[in-house]
């Protein structure tokens, strides 16, 4: 097995951001087919498949919003309000996916992209581990 840390800045704002460059750019260096498994090792972040450029990001954080509203209502009550939330991200997004990879191409659907998910404002370094499992 193979793998790789990415280091990605989320900025000070919401964000769904797009790591499948940095993911395909590792698929292809290990070449052949597998599997590529993402892992976001932070309890407040998340990995998740989705269509990018179309709005579907600002849905996600707008859902996110309102299924997780950055208010006081939340018992992990330390850092910026709201943080409790960015807790129970994981349990809706999870830390983790695992992509075919063939002949070094990720084998994903036509709009997707992988993206790391992060409603945590209080930390803006964030790292995401890149293994590929190969097929031989």
């Amino acid at each position: 097995m193979r793998s790789q840390v990415i280091d990605v800045r989320t900025g000070s704002r919401e964000q769904v951001h797009d790591i499948t460059g940095e993911c395909q750019r590792f698929a292809a260096d290990c070449g052949g087919d597998g599997l590529l498994h993402v892992f976001v090792p932070h309890a407040t972040a998340g990995i998740a498949l989705i269509e990018l450029g179309a709005g579907s990001d600002r849905d996600l954080l707008a859902a996110l919003g309102d299924l997780l509203p950055a208010d006081d209502r939340w018992r992990h009550a330390h850092g910026s309000r709201g943080h409790g939330r960015s807790h129970v991200l994981p349990a809706l997004i999870p830390p983790y996916a695992t992509i075919p990879v063939l002949a070094g191409r990720l084998a994903l659907g036509t709009w997707q992209s992988v993206t790391m998910v992060d409603l945590n404002i209080d930390n803006p370094d964030r790292s995401v581990r890149l293994s590929f499992l190969s097929s031989k």
